[in-house]
């Protein structure tokens, strides 16, 4: 599907990955990748300073999660690996594209109208807590885009638009001077990728401290699987698998075989909640082993990573600066 695109892939750091971001989003990703012409794949540290303003944290967090990539299997001699503030070709195409973006369009933006409303809820200011960075994300994250010539933008429901707002400029831009200067991207649904759910039930997510972590040690891990939410029903009682919450974890990190293993054994009364907490504590140790070696390996030696972010820095950018010469050419006649 994807062996004739150019596919860009952009990740905002925001922690140590664990079980659900690498079922949902960081394993897909990296499949997607794996199979691309031209993948580019960048840490969206820009993006992260809207609401991250401790260097320290920040740091760490585009530390973890670079390592955490590598560790699941992003290729770096494939994929062109790096950080957004490393492209500084990226913020002079963006000055370039608030000239041709309607301010209608960041009004209607997700994650502003989000707050927005989320102001209003508490009685607060409009624009109380909001920047212009969050403001204009959109138009930054279409020079993510736009300055690679990027067919196609993997995302899940709630970014299609920001793909949309990128092609809409794109599209502004192209009619305004009657030719074809940026290329118009598309966005590739992610369909039947698990939300995988915490231990609680709700989606798995760091805010709601409901994780599994993907990196810990087994005993770290024994902790979370063991405290995932079960009834009172006894180990006889026939159960319906996909009213337990152990199997709907189960099912996205265990095989086909084991996952009918235990639904069969839930249905005929013959597993416990200790069982099958048991099953999945195996399976997510057994998912996470190799993973987890690398993502140790490359902490201790970050300067390994720092030189492959580097490296792919250096790949990215004459790439922009080509889609950028010909946006500037148009733009100011020469």
């Amino acid at each position: 599907m994807f062996e004739d695109k150019t596919v860009l892939t952009g990740v905002k750091p925001t922690g140590t990955p664990h079980l659900g971001n690498y079922m949902a989003v960081i394993s897909p990703a990296i499949k997607i990748g794996s199979t691309a012409k031209n993948h580019y794949m960048f840490i969206a540290d820009y993006h992260a300073i809207n609401a991250e303003k401790d260097p320290a944290v920040l740091r760490q967090k585009c530390q973890e999660i670079a390592c955490g990539y590598l560790a699941c299997g992003l290729n770096p001699d494939h994929s062109v690996f790096y950080r957004q503030s490393d492209v500084p070709e990226i913020l002079e195409f963006t000055t370039i594209l608030y000239a041709y973006t309607p301010k209608g369009f960041m009004n209607k933006a997700h994650a502003y109208k989000a707050f927005v409303d989320k102001n209003r809820a508490a009685q607060k200011p409009d624009d109380d807590g909001i920047n212009m960075g969050l403001y204009t994300y959109p138009v930054l994250m279409a020079s993510d885009i736009l300055s690679f010539d990027t067919d196609v933008v993997p995302v899940g429901k709630d970014q299609v638009q920001h793909v949309e707002i990128a092609r809409d400029i794109a599209g502004i831009i192209n009619a305004h001077y009657n030719r074809e200067i940026l290329h118009l991207p598309e966005y590739y649904l992610k369909e039947n990728i698990a939300i995988i759910p915490g231990v609680d039930g709700r989606k798995m997510s760091k805010s709601y401290d409901n994780v599994i972590p993907l990196f810990a040690d087994d005993a770290t891990i024994k902790k979370a699987v063991y405290s995932i939410k079960t009834d009172s029903r006894s180990l006889e009682e026939p159960k319906d698998p996909d009213s337990v919450l152990v199997y709907q974890i189960y099912k996205a990190v265990a095989s086909d075989e084991q996952v009918k293993e235990m639904a069969d054994g839930l249905q005929q009364g013959k597993l416990g909640y200790g069982h099958i907490k048991a099953m999945l504590l195996e399976a997510i140790v057994n998912l996470v082993k190799e993973p987890r070696e690398k993502y140790n390996y490359y902490m201790a030696h970050f300067d390994e990573v720092e030189g492959m972010l580097q490296n792919g820095a250096a790949k990215a950018r004459p790439i922009a600066r080509r889609t950028l010469d010909r946006l500037k050419d148009a733009v100011f006649g020469r």
